[in-house]
């Protein structure tokens, strides 16, 4: 007893010294954290066309340096058109960016070469190059068109002559993006490539080709370095905020689940000082988006605890000792953990993989939450609680126990909650139809999406973010009637740069007026330009196949785990379900839909997929262990009951975290703070009331339909002998 008791002193010391530890450096590296424009600033670049230039020749210069400053690690960078021969650049964390700047100005380097790397041409021997569909035989064909220059042409019929039956490698910096056979010799100066998947690959060819044979030359116009986009006031709030959500989850944790609870609050203590190190380690860049990875990834972690600490009670309730039940409970809890957490993970990476900008930032930070989340569940929690254990906490009372509950009959409101779903998502497509019917458009699109107006402003004295939040933002406002104003201090001057809406010639000339009459500014040295979205077409393709390859990739992992493709269907159905409230919820209150748009939808998800595993996983089971006589609409009820406390204390954790967010931070914070409010919500009610009732109605019809088949057999085996 001593010697356990001893143990158990040796690991609450050496948990605590870790803790104190990771900390500490946690506290120390916290500056180091690179933080993205929102936050922290960085440098803004203007650079100016050369020459008369195409909008389609901008257009792919965007998308080059776009794609050029992803490969150097700026995933959070913002390059966006500026009037009709500008791109600006905003770079976060950046205060010299000349040697990089330098290599983004170069257009990409393409080449035609044989598989043996020998060059044939270069990419400025391409005139033009454009996706098309053509007919062949009554089926649709993607191809790519190219014409050469007259140097070109003579260039590629030399080699085509003597290749045919070959491949021609397509090389864009250093990477084969194609290499389609030559079927014959091509003397007149044009080709089409076929064999393509689809018209979007199609057209992601032809501009990666147009790309490495522009011809546009930039000059650097100006080099700015500029204040956070949130202001300091963000970042100090939000801090203020999670410091707040933690303490309030880490009390709620102990008073409900006492000293497994004070375990949980001790490896949460060790995870922000990880999570931090690791930050720093993978030089992520954190924005509002990564902030929102971290947060799924800290409510997975509870959400870990909580399945544990529930099974434990379990197994207590059942007459097992202490030490028994948390043996038990923590192997019993691992398959739903495991597979909560790596569906989410699949996400994650599949984000990372396709996405860009930000999505790629909340990708990153989501995986490393979810690792590091997973770890401190399973084996820090573990050893804590182990440890509490020796020490003398020993009785089932410190523990909980929880006994069997009367099952709720979910599966017979089941039609309610479709219809109401059913409700709410209509409500929200006629919404959408309407506002696309008005021209306004079906959601309330930021300037992130569809551009804006950017005005620079020099004032009369050196203002300060917290002054320009208060005073010149309110200002924009009554002119522009637009809330989604966002502003940049240009560091060492009186500029600030106000970028909104898209404004007319007379909204900025009364912009102008405001502004001189409020803070007596010279008309003179306010100039406007008109810019680009920051998050381009091909970003929104980006994300949108990256989360249609990611619910494959989740489709296929639970029917692979579950050894049922009734589990994976349901479950997909349902991250359709909640996406399509919360878009409902964006489009009939008019919520901003800009870049954390997309952040929200994907923690939704992450959050909703593994609160439905969990179910899931009670689910299989129980049907491991089902009665002959029991009923499966009482099996499915006995599962959602059983875990319907789980449910309900991890939405409430996280519901916590988020809404102190809310409460404390500043207007930007609560646009993104209330719809993931709306969305765990609507992730719990689908896990508890959707996704088990959408099983129950496909495994019914597929046994239906089995007995069926089976009958209809024996009655022609019954014909067949009668014959």
């Amino acid at each position: 007893m001593k010697s356990n008791r001893g143990k158990g002193i040796l690991g609450i010391l050496f948990a605590i010294a870790m803790i104190a530890v990771f900390g500490y450096f946690g506290y120390d590296a916290a500056d180091d954290v690179k933080l993205g424009l929102d936050l922290a600033g960085g440098v803004s670049i203007t650079y100016q066309a050369v020459g008369e230039v195409t909008d389609e020749q901008m257009d792919d210069t965007v998308n080059k340096l776009r794609k050029r400053v992803d490969s150097y690690g700026q995933t959070e960078a913002d390059v966006y058109r500026e009037g009709s021969d500008r791109i600006n650049i905003d770079i976060p964390g950046v205060s010299d960016a000349n040697a990089v700047l330098e290599e983004l100005g170069k257009p990409g380097s393409l080449k035609f070469t044989d598989m043996e790397g020998n060059v044939i041409l270069t990419g400025d021997q391409v005139s033009s190059a454009q996706a098309g569909v053509v007919d062949q035989n009554g089926s649709k064909e993607y191809v790519v068109s190219l014409t050469f220059t007259d140097e070109g042409k003579a260039a590629f019929a030399e080699a085509t002559a003597a290749m045919v039956g070959q491949q021609i490698a397509i090389v864009y910096d250093n990477s084969v993006v194609s290499a389609p056979v030559v079927q014959e010799a091509i003397t007149q100066g044009q080709c089409t490539i076929d064999g393509i998947g689809s018209y979007e690959e199609a057209e992601d060819l032809a501009s990666t080709i147009r790309i490495g044979s522009l011809s546009v030359e930039l000059t650097e116009l100006r080099s700015n370095v500029v204040g956070a986009k949130l202001g300091e006031e963000a970042i100090r709030t939000s801090l203020q905020a999670g410091a707040i959500g933690f303490a309030v989850v880490a009390i709620f944790m102990i008073v409900v689940y006492l000293v497994p609870g004070l375990a949980a609050s001790l490896a949460l203590a060790l995870y922000v000082g990880l999570i931090v190190l690791l930050l720093v380690a993978f030089e992520v860049t954190l924005t509002l988006p990564g902030v929102a990875g971290i947060i799924l990834s800290i409510g997975m972690a509870v959400d870990a605890n909580v399945i544990i600490f529930t099974r434990i009670k379990e197994e207590i309730g059942k007459g097992k000792t202490v030490e028994s039940a948390i043996k038990t409970g923590f192997a019993k809890a691992l398959s739903a953990i495991v597979d909560g957490n790596v569906t989410t993970l699949i996400a994650a990476l599949v984000l990372f993989w396709r996405g860009s900008g930000t999505v790629k930032g909340f990708a990153m930070t989501l995986g490393i939450g979810i690792v590091l989340s997973m770890f401190t569940a399973l084996f820090v929690t573990r050893f804590i609680l182990r440890s509490l254990f020796r020490l003398g906490f020993q009785s089932p009372k410190m523990y909980g126990i929880k006994k069997e509950k009367k099952n709720i009959n979910f599966l017979g409101k089941r039609n309610l909650c479709f219809v109401l779903s059913l409700i709410v998502i209509g409500v929200g497509l006629v919404s959408m139809g309407m506002g696309a019917a008005s021209g306004k458009g079906a959601f309330n699109y930021s300037m992130e999406f569809k551009g804006g107006t950017s005005t620079n402003v020099t004032f009369n004295e050196d203002m300060s973010l917290q002054d320009i939040s208060t005073q010149v933002v309110p200002v924009v406002e009554g002119v522009t009637g637009d809330a989604d104003v966002q502003t940049q201090k240009v560091e060492g001057t009186t500029e600030v740069i106000i970028k909104n809406r898209t404004l007319s010639v007379e909204e900025r000339q009364e912009l102008n007026q405001a502004l001189a009459d409020s803070f007596g500014v010279d008309q003179e040295k306010i100039t406007a330009e008109s810019i680009s979205g920051a998050i381009s077409q091909e970003m929104k393709q980006d994300a949108m196949v990256a989360v249609i390859i990611a619910t494959i990739c989740i489709l296929l992992y639970i029917w692979f785990r579950f050894k049922n493709i009734r589990f994976a269907a349901s479950a997909v159905l349902a991250l359709v379900h909640d996406v399509a409230v919360v878009a409902a919820f964006y489009s009939v209150l008019k919520w901003s839909v800009g870049s954390t748009f997309i952040a929200c939808m994907l923690t939704i998800v992450g959050y909703s997929i593994n609160a439905t595993i969990v179910i899931f996983d009670r689910i299989r089971e129980n049907l491991a262990n089902r009665p002959a006589n029991q009923d499966l609409a009482d099996l499915v009820n006995q599962s959602i009951t059983q875990t319907f406390t789980r449910s309900i204390n991890t939405s409430l954790t996280t519901f916590i975290m988020v809404f102190v967010l809310y409460i404390l931070g500043v207007s930007t914070i609560r646009e993104f703070a209330l719809p993931l409010m709306v969305g765990i919500v609507c992730g719990t009610y689908s896990s508890v009331c959707i996704t088990g009732a959408l099983w129950y109605i496909m495994t019914v019809k597929h046994d239906k339909a089995v007995a069926k088949a089976r009958q209809e057999e024996k009655q022609m085996k019954k014909q067949g002998k009668k014959a």
